[in-house]
């Protein structure tokens, strides 16, 4: 059992048979906390006792990413409902009997994982998981389940149920998966491969691309973490002047910010703290490599000698990008600013839909 800083997984209880239980649940699921009223006798070591389950909840809610209670569903419900934002952010919250005979899916069954965790309950106490999904329950493949297991972003959550829908009712699915990050998920008979121009009409479609188009609303378009920016900069340079070419960049070539995996440089830069803060606001780490590696890259498309005479290497961001990817494809070349380079590369595969490579932007 972990501590609350380090848990993963919340189990709260507010009884005697609740705390035995979530003891016993703790055992079988890792990485858990366990939040108990202090008015129960039960010692139990490391728990987090707590005053008012509301506002206890209040604070932790958004901490972790799971949470089971083991309560009444509707004390549950009563306490949940005014920290609930969109079933792709919200935390997964499964219910459980203080019998551990039902582990009920509350919350966030798909994308957050609480058809999963309820299952995990069940086995752990014994009992019957309870999922009210409607493609669980019909044995179909979730569009959204099978985004989060080939971690593709979901970019318009609203169009989900159009696609859960067509899986439902065996209705044709339009589908552009240069990837292939979800083709072989789907019902072979239902996928018609498509070119853009399918989506324009009023069927159920899914856009997996890095590639900002301007789709039907019901579209569901799912970004791969396909792309690279590699940088270069001068020290010191402001992190404001690095992110804005970066979205200028990517804006101007139609590329989406959520398919940037990760930023490539120089180790000479690991430490640059311009580079680590533009990271940590992008969420992404930084891949570092060093000149001898860089130099090993041979098609470089704008090389510079005042950089090779500098630090040895005749390409920074071309260079990081392309080995970031495995020798994947440059799709925008060199852009810079007075302190800042920028390039792109994607992950090969397929072309996507109107590439920038192709636009010769």
């Amino acid at each position: 059992m972990k501590s609350e800083a380090h848990g993963r997984t919340a189990i709260w209880a507010i009884t005697p048979n609740g705390a035995h239980l979530a003891r016993i649940i703790a055992e079988g699921v890792a990485g858990s906390a366990l939040f108990l009223s202090e008015k129960l006798d039960a010692k139990i070591e490391g728990a987090v006792r707590f005053n008012r389950l509301k506002d206890e909840v209040a604070r932790q809610f958004a901490r972790f990413p799971r949470h089971i209670f083991i309560m009444a569903t509707g004390i549950v419900v009563r306490t949940i409902a005014a920290h609930l934002a969109h079933k792709t952010t919200d935390p997964a919250v499964v219910v459980c009997d203080e019998a551990g005979q039902f582990a009920i899916s509350l919350v966030s069954g798909h994308v957050g994982g609480a058809n999963a965790l309820a299952r995990e309950v069940a086995r752990a106490t014994g009992g019957q998981p309870v999922i009210t999904t409607a493609t669980d329950v019909n044995r179909v493949q979730a569009i959204d389940v099978i985004a989060v297991e080939n971690e593709l972003t979901i970019e318009n959550p609203d169009a989900i149920k159009v696609i859960n829908m067509a899986l439902l009712t065996g209705n044709p699915i339009f589908l552009h998966d240069p990837y292939g990050k979800v083709a072989q998920r789907l019902p072979e008979d239902q996928v018609i491969p498509s070119a853009v121009d399918a989506f324009l009409e009023n069927n159920a479609g899914i856009f997996v691309d890095y590639i900002r188009l301007d789709l039907p609303p019901h579209v569901l378009v799912l970004r791969p973490g396909s792309l690279v920016a590699g940088m270069g900069c001068n020290r010191g340079t402001d992190v404001g002047e690095m992110l804005d070419l970066l979205v200028e960049t990517f804006a101007k070539n139609r590329l989406a910010m959520s398919s940037l995996r990760a930023l490539a440089t120089v180790d000479l830069k690991a430490d640059e703290p311009g580079l680590l803060a533009l990271a940590e606001s992008l969420n992404v780490p930084i891949t570092v490599f060093t000149r001898d590696r860089l130099n090993e890259v041979e098609q470089i498309p704008t090389p510079s000698a005042m950089v090779e005479k500098h630090i040895g290497v005749k390409s920074v961001c071309e260079a990081a990008a392309l080995l970031a990817t495995h020798r994947g494809r440059l799709i925008v070349p060199k852009q810079k600013t007075a302190n800042v380079t920028v390039a792109v590369a994607a992950d090969g595969c397929t072309l996507s839909a109107s590439d920038p490579a192709d636009r010769n932007t």
